[in-house]
């Protein structure tokens, strides 16, 4: 499934995260992918665990943002981000059910 990452804009990190030349800190993309996979698929309230992530490059200012994801065999969740067709972030996700 694809969505766009709905920021607020100006994002509050951007402030401080580098002042002069902000960039979007990593917690703060996976944090935003977390609530919209937990909306997306009415799944509020889980426990999350990173099982794997890779961050490819960075999300500078106010870019749209679009996040993949798909759900594997193994019951994961796998998921990628991406910034102006560059992929900024990708990794794996499961739930402690």
């Amino acid at each position: 499934m694809s969505l766009p990452l709905a920021l607020p804009r100006p994002h509050p990190a951007l402030e401080g995260h580098f002042p002069g030349e902000p960039i979007l800190p990593g917690a703060v993309l996976l944090d935003e992918a977390l609530h919209a996979i937990e909306s997306a698929e009415a799944w509020g309230g889980r426990l999350w665990r990173i099982e794997a992530v890779k961050f490819l490059g960075a999300v500078a200012g106010e870019v749209p943002l679009l996040l993949d994801y798909e759900r594997t065999a193994a019951g994961t969740l796998r998921f990628t981000i991406r910034a102006a067709g560059r992929v900024i972030a990708a990794g794996t996700l499961a739930t402690h059910d």
